[in-house]
């Protein structure tokens, strides 16, 4: 039996990890320039190796905390990109996870290893290996996610207002929802809880503050079973 798996071609197990942040009117990407010597100039995404006694999702979270210094992020498994020579350097098959990431909380001190920056999803410089066809395989998983789970509200932080949870879901999904009908859905499917303040400084009214009601995260969320009702 050893024999049979001393005769198998090894290849390694690599890791890449899509970190989206969200400033209020764009969906972000943060990427860093990794430093391999034939491509220090590219940007990358932040990726690492799989080490012998981690699972996936252990690895996922190591790496993401490596560049961001933050713990208990929301992530998820994406897929496995396999193409033979998609690394010219080795053999490796890498599995690619996504992470979201309120911009307000991102940490970038120097303790940090790496310094990353953060990129307009629509304004992207050219990336390092296949990670672009990453990148826009991941953008499709959260857009399904997002309609249907209010995965959306880990990019908000902790109070915000309906036009700033309106400009995020225009954000991730690219296209204009009509104000009034997409406010009457979010307020009507639960998933938000209104406060007794109000942003200030922005209108005279000021629009009221909402929270995002954590009891109701792991119900589905048909708010958006089809994207065109909302446009």
């Amino acid at each position: 039996m050893l024999d049979l798996y001393q005769k198998q071609t090894k290849c390694l197990v690599a890791l890449d990890s899509i970190i989206f942040g969200f400033d209020g009117e764009k969906l972000k990407l943060l990427l860093i320039k990794r430093g391999i010597e034939a491509n220090e100039s590219t940007w990358s995404l932040m990726g690492g190796w799989l080490q012998e006694n981690e699972s996936l999702d252990e690895a996922a979270e190591r790496i993401v905390y490596k560049l961001t210094g933050l713990r208990n992020l929301y992530l998820e498994q994406v897929l496995a990109f396999g193409q033979p020579k998609r690394d010219p350097i080795e053999r490796t098959v890498s599995v690619t996870y996504f992470a979201l990431i309120n911009t307000t909380v991102y940490l970038q001190t120097s303790e940090l290893e790496y310094e990353g920056q953060w990129f307009d999803i629509d304004k992207l410089p050219h990336l390092l290996f296949d990670h672009i066809d990453m990148v826009n395989t991941s953008i499709k998983r959260l857009r399904n996610k997002a309609a249907f789970h209010p995965v959306g509200f880990e990019l908000l932080p902790e109070k915000f207002t309906l036009p700033q949870l309106l400009n995020l879901y225009e954000a991730i999904f690219d296209q204009v929802f009509d104000r009034r009908n997409f406010s009457r859905k979010m307020i009507a499917s639960g998933f938000i809880s209104r406060l007794n303040e109000k942003q200030k400084g922005v209108s005279k009214k000021g629009a009221f503050f909402y929270k995002f009601n954590k009891t109701t995260q792991d119900n589905t969320f048909y708010l958006i079973p089809g994207i065109n009702s909302l446009v």
